[in-house]
């Protein structure tokens, strides 16, 4: 009998899936640094859409920015590539305005590059039952890699919104979502996440 590939129903339970937006804060998309393949208004508006379907459902939101006390909660190991002194401007961890007032949305504070380690995303997960993630921010190939990798090692199914992310450039973005992502989780576009919601 040969068989007959079926298309598969996707869809999202809002109650067992959280949107974690990563690092989209003032001093990182702000000022015109370089973004691909989205620029950072793309991405933001992309972002929007989630949170706003999220939001809506009652499901869970968190909003990951990156930060310092003093400079010396950071990481420094020895590098190739030399990285200049980190001169952190007034309301650089700002999250974006966009976003910042996201109702009940809880905020992470993280001091490298991914959202788990040293941080009480997995407890607030986990305390709400969560077993899935819809991860995007940036940048893809830094911040969102890097938590991806560690939402897989903790057992959560992942869905990454590859419109609502980029890199500095597009091989960056791409290589991850191309070669990274579908081993561990679900690439799709941000619209298509929030019709996945119910």
């Amino acid at each position: 009998m040969e068989h007959v590939q079926t298309a598969e129903t996707e869809w999202l339970n809002a109650e067992k899936t959280a949107l974690v937006v990563i690092d989209l804060q003032q001093g990182i998309v702000a000022g015109g640094r370089q973004s691909a393949p989205y620029t950072s208004p793309e991405v933001i508006q992309n972002a929007s859409i989630l949170v706003d379907a999220f939001t809506e459902k009652g499901a869970f939101v968190v909003l990951v920015k990156v930060s310092s006390v003093d400079g010396k909660d950071m990481l420094k190991p020895n590098t190739d590539l030399k990285m200049g002194q980190m001169q952190l401007p007034e309301g650089w961890d700002n999250i974006v305005p966009e976003l910042a007032d996201t109702p009940n949305a809880h905020i992470v504070t993280k001091r490298q590059w991914g959202a788990f380690f040293g941080t009480d995303l997995d407890l607030q997960l986990r305390r709400r039952g969560i077993d899935t993630i819809v991860l995007c921010g940036v940048s893809t190939s830094i911040g969102v890699d890097t938590t991806a990798r560690e939402a897989y090692q903790h057992g959560y199914h992942q869905v990454f919104a590859e419109d609502a992310m980029a890199a500095t450039t597009q091989e960056e973005h791409d290589y991850v979502c191309k070669t990274i992502f579908p081993r561990i989780g679900k690439v799709r576009k941000s619209e298509k996440v929030a019709e996945m919601l119910k």
